[in-house]
């Protein structure tokens, strides 16, 4: 049996995230010791480290409630798990296509920045004036700004 702060040290969550993901319901709620102290077992410590790792593939919380879900059922076709990681590689090659055309713009930017004075300064210009821009990133940035 695991106290909170040796989970979290197991698996590189953070207790107050420990808590958060119990309080949302993708971890179950640990029993706790007569101290009152939460007290995880070996389940949860696996548990903790799928959504962790899933986290870092950039999953949605929701995702992964539905993974977990999903993989509770373990005889079932992985129809729909392969459906959830499909999207999630869709939204990853949709966010690269953004980054990309944003890097393009900030390398344009610096290029032509003569490192004079900020009167003259290429980034504060282009900043201040979205028709100086090589493409129109507005629209491939705001959907990340509104998120």
């Amino acid at each position: 049996m695991l106290s909170i702060g040796k989970l979290s040290g197991l698996t590189g969550v953070k207790v107050p995230t420990i808590r958060y993901y119990e309080q949302i319901g993708l971890l179950p709620k640990p029993e706790r010791n007569e101290g009152g102290q939460r007290i995880y077992d070996h389940t949860s410590r696996e548990r903790l480290n799928f959504i962790r790792h899933a986290r870092e593939l950039g999953f949605p919380l929701d995702d992964i409630r539905e993974l977990l879900a999903l993989s509770d059922d373990p005889d079932q076709s992985c129809e729909a798990i392969d459906a959830i990681a499909k999207r999630q590689l869709a939204e990853v090659e949709h966010r690269l296509v953004r980054l990309n055309a944003l890097h393009r713009e900030l390398e344009r930017m610096v290029a032509q920045c003569t490192c004079g004075t900020v009167q003259t300064c290429r980034v504060i210009q282009v900043l201040g004036d979205h028709g100086l821009c090589a493409a129109d990133h507005q629209k491939i940035v705001s959907h990340d700004i509104d998120q």
